[in-house]
């Protein structure tokens, strides 16, 4: 019913308007119909490349600052004086360390049962964690390569450090603290050296 119904306003179009007009009117409704889709078409490609220049931007960006992070490492490297720096800052550190450790070694001494072989390796390898954290947490705040100096320090000197410290505990020629400091000197001294040799990436 529809369809007879549009047919017939169509031809009565035709009949008063005149088949010029009613083509006249398709093609301006096709032309506009056109300009329409190309219109739509051309913004598309306009935001696909909107958008393809901002990703290729975020890209490069990107890519900028990592290049930036490479060359900045790359210059604090070749830089003698920062590796002067943390040697001077760590041995200081280290060497209070020694410190710390003779005065526990005096101290499991006079406090501990030293017999119970046991609960002494316990503590001295308890105090010698918090000791070693601690001097990590005073390390955090300066870093290399975007590292903290903590990062380079290994969890495997707390024990390396309780055998010279049980050695000493446990000597067969009785309490000596000189030999004690020599001792505990030498094992830093051999831990510094590890952690110089992990600044440079060749102990790591």
């Amino acid at each position: 019913m529809n369809e007879v119904q549009h047919v017939t306003e169509v031809a009565k179009g035709i009949s008063d308007l005149g088949l010029m007009a009613v083509t006249a009117a398709f093609f301006l409704l096709l032309s506009a119909a056109m300009m329409i889709a190309i219109f739509r078409w051309f913004k598309n490609i306009i935001n696909d490349m909107i958008q393809e220049q901002k990703n290729g931007m975020k890209d490069l960006t990107e890519e900028t600052r990592k290049q930036n992070d490479m060359l900045q490492d790359i210059s604090e490297g070749l830089r003698t004086e920062t590796q002067l720096r943390i040697r001077n800052l760590t041995g200081f550190a280290f060497d209070l360390t020694v410190e710390q450790v003779c005065r526990l070694i005096k101290r499991v001494r006079k406090e501990n049962h030293i017999i119970d072989h046991e609960a002494t390796a316990e503590k001295i390898r308890k105090s010698l964690k918090v000791i070693h954290e601690d001097r990590n947490s005073r390390f955090d705040p300066f870093t290399y390569h975007g590292k903290p100096l903590s990062d380079f320090c290994a969890p495997e000197w707390v024990e390396d450090v309780a055998k010279v410290v049980e050695s000493e505990i446990y000597n067969e020629d009785g309490e000596n603290n000189a030999r004690a400091y020599t001792n505990v000197k030498l094992a830093y001294d051999n831990i510094k050296t590890d952690f110089y040799q992990r600044i440079n990436g060749t102990n790591l």
